[in-house]
């Protein structure tokens, strides 16, 4: 007789795995074929009332879970090959359950990210969705977060910081007449799965922006033994930000230290940089170079249009 895990399992998450690999959610493993490639590996997890809110609809909870795990394969050069989930349920509703999985379901087809097994476990709360993804990139090409060279131009995908103007909208503590395109950014990350190539292609050193921009830079320069100066002026952002910006009710050190943009930040030659913009445009995502690498172990500078410091008091979020 099955059990309350099995029949959850066959009703909600079999029906997704039709990958040959993942044998039909009916055995204790799957299979990962590659032949010639480096499998890259990467997890997050993502908890209610940390990462999203308990009000979220369920479909997007299932969608940000997976994308923000293809989003670090994007920023690695890999491309998609599979993931394993782990949900922790505090109950087995079968209305969010349904919502969950058909939210998953389209980002599987969207993504072509096949889902090769996982567990489901009870727990007395908070909610929790583990995703742990694999990736593929020619043998020795994932781009990691050292490599950074002095004169190597910044660039990062997208806009930066409305993902965090989305949460406080969310949580009652900043007020918009354009809310929706800020919600929707916290609440479906936009992983640029369609620029790994152009990633690998050009990037000297890579990462996803998912802390926050200023943080987030501060680590990769770190490990790559050098710092960086960032143009404030340049900072993609999108007209609701701006407007926000603009209007003086949030500072450039919310835009920058909010997290949970899911964007690419790369460092590349000047000479590379055009070819990638270009790559990027033709994808249909934006891009832009922010600043330069520069020799130095200070944190990242962030400069305004008279090249005067801005000061951080905070550069990411952190859990701890």
């Amino acid at each position: 007789m099955a059990s309350g895990e099995d029949s959850l399992i066959s009703r909600y998450f079999a029906p997704l795995a039709t990958d040959p690999g993942a044998f039909g959610l009916r055995d204790d493993a799957a299979v990962l074929k590659t032949a010639g490639e480096d499998i890259v590996v990467n997890t997050d997890a993502i908890v209610e009332g940390v990462h999203f809110l308990p009000d979220d609809p369920p479909d997007t909870v299932a969608r940000k879970a997976l994308r923000t795990n293809l989003s670090d394969l994007a920023a690695k050069g890999a491309e998609p090959a599979g993931f394993v989930l782990t949900l922790a349920l505090k109950s087995q509703d079968e209305v969010w359950l349904a919502e969950f999985a058909r939210g998953l379901g389209e980002d599987i087809d969207t993504y072509g990210c096949p889902l090769l097994g996982g567990d489901t476990v009870s727990t007395p709360g908070p909610l929790m969705v583990s995703v742990t993804a694999f990736g593929r990139v020619p043998e020795g090409q994932i781009v990691r977060r050292a490599g950074a060279q002095v004169g190597d131009l910044i660039v990062v995908t997208g806009t930066i910081g409305d993902a965090a103007l989305g949460l406080a909208m969310l949580q009652g503590r900043l007020a918009s007449s354009n809310e929706e395109p800020l919600i929707d950014r916290y609440r479906l990350p936009q992983p640029r799965t369609a620029l790994a190539r152009a990633v690998r292609d050009h990037a000297t050193a890579s990462m996803d922006v998912s802390d926050g921009l200023a943080g987030d830079l501060a680590k990769l320069c770190g490990v790559s033994g050098v710092s960086a100066e960032v143009e404030t002026a340049m900072l993609p952002l999108s007209a609701p930000a701006s407007a926000l910006l603009d209007a003086g009710m949030i500072g450039i050190e919310t835009l920058v230290a909010g997290g949970d943009d899911y964007e690419i930040l790369c460092t590349m030659p000047e000479e590379r940089a055009a070819s990638f913009l270009a790559q990027a445009e033709e994808a249909g995502v934006p891009a832009a170079v922010i600043g330069e690498i520069v020799a130095g172990d200070a944190p990242p500078r962030f400069v305004d249009v008279d090249g005067e410091t801005v000061e951080l008091k905070r550069h990411s979020y952190s859990h701890f």
